[in-house]
């Protein structure tokens, strides 16, 4: 579903910064120019060899105070790190989508439910999604008035498998007894994702850590009342003014998943939100007790749009044109002298002065 138009966009351009939105191990460095990584993590600490690398680049930028706090902590030069918040496409998510069609596993519509949650994330352990439906079991009965919906991204080679499996395993017979859980599997095109959120009445994190959360960002841009936890980058656009926030203590990330992804959590720690408050805010929000918050939906459509990210993403970048000229100068120097001088190319360190 990309357009195509992207592809277009492959021409030198004289462009003497070179932006990467990767991991900092993933960066394909370009020579003669600026490097800069615009990257975020989801715990406490990165992994040491990321440091190293990012050592290697001029500027390293993340969209919140929880990922810059985690560079800092693991060694990263403070002056080297800029923040830059994401954003959400306020024509998109303008809360006048036509809601999907979805219907429980007995062909209920879910529009018969009053109250429909909603949770969107990929098969990972680190989105605590038996810790949800431990939450929902607990909280819901059968004749409840309430629907879960979750969209599921089943991104590696047999995980929705082990999931249900998962499921199978952990609650038996249990999920039977509590209000029931629509599981949708799959990747939806951008234009389908506000037709979701319309869906719902409620959107639901009980997530261990997350580097921005942009399903959470977009639910509040399309009007959904919010239950998040209390940490990481949720704490950058939400508060307890316009959300229901659950209490997080910080404990040691323990990833069970695939090895590569179970690597980078070493040593680091991340977030438990608590399950009796979670429980909570579950039955609260189906009473109809949640009324009392203001609506997310203006402040991000405020602080937080692409126009908004664009324009700070550019600010930072711009920090960085003195650096910029002397790397043309240089350029052109060696251009002219055909390699009769040695000219040594600035090192990552000297953006000190130019981006303070």
């Amino acid at each position: 579903m990309r357009d195509p138009w992207f592809d277009s966009l492959n021409r030198p351009c004289g462009a003497q910064i070179a932006l990467h939105f990767c991991m900092p191990n993933q960066v394909a460095q370009q020579p003669d120019k600026i490097n800069v990584n615009f990257t975020m993590f989801e715990a406490t600490r990165v992994p040491p060899n990321w440091i190293r690398e990012n050592r290697k680049h001029h500027l390293l930028i993340v969209p919140a105070e929880s990922s810059r706090r985690a560079w800092i902590d693991s060694g990263m030069p403070p002056h080297r790190i800029r923040l830059c918040p994401l954003g959400v496409n306020p024509l998109l998510f303008s809360g006048s989508a036509i809601p999907l069609t979805l219907r429980t596993e007995n062909s209920v519509p879910v529009e018969r439910y009053r109250v429909r949650f909603l949770n969107v994330s990929a098969l990972s352990p680190r989105k605590n999604l038996f810790g949800l439906l431990e939450a929902w079991v607990q909280a819901t009965q059968r004749n409840h008035d309430a629907v879960l919906i979750l969209k599921l991204g089943c991104h590696a080679p047999g995980a929705k498998e082990q999931f249900v499996q998962g499921l199978e395993q952990r609650f038996g017979t249990r999920l039977a007894d509590a209000a029931p859980i629509v599981f949708v599997y799959g990747a939806f095109p951008d234009t389908e994702m506000p037709r979701l959120y319309a869906t719902a009445t409620h959107y639901i994190s009980m997530s261990c850590g997350e580097g921005w959360d942009q399903a959470m960002m977009e639910a509040a841009a399309s009007g959904l009342k919010l239950i998040a936890p209390a940490h990481s980058a949720y704490n950058a656009y939400l508060d307890s003014s316009i959300a229901s926030m659950i209490p997080s203590r910080e404990v040691p990330a323990v990833y069970a998943g695939d090895a590569a992804t179970a690597e980078l959590f070493l040593d680091a720690h991340w977030w438990q939100p608590d399950q009796p408050e979670a429980i909570d805010r579950i039955r609260a929000a189906i009473a109809g007790h949640d009324n009392r918050l203001a609506s997310p939906r203006d402040r991000i459509l405020r602080d937080f749009t692409w126009q908004n990210a664009t324009r700070r993403l550019i600010g930072i970048l711009d920090e960085l044109q003195p650096l910029a000229e002397r790397l043309r100068i240089v350029s052109r120097f060696r251009r002219n002298n055909s390699g009769a001088a040695e000219i040594s190319r600035s090192q990552p360190d000297s953006v000190q002065g130019a981006g303070q």
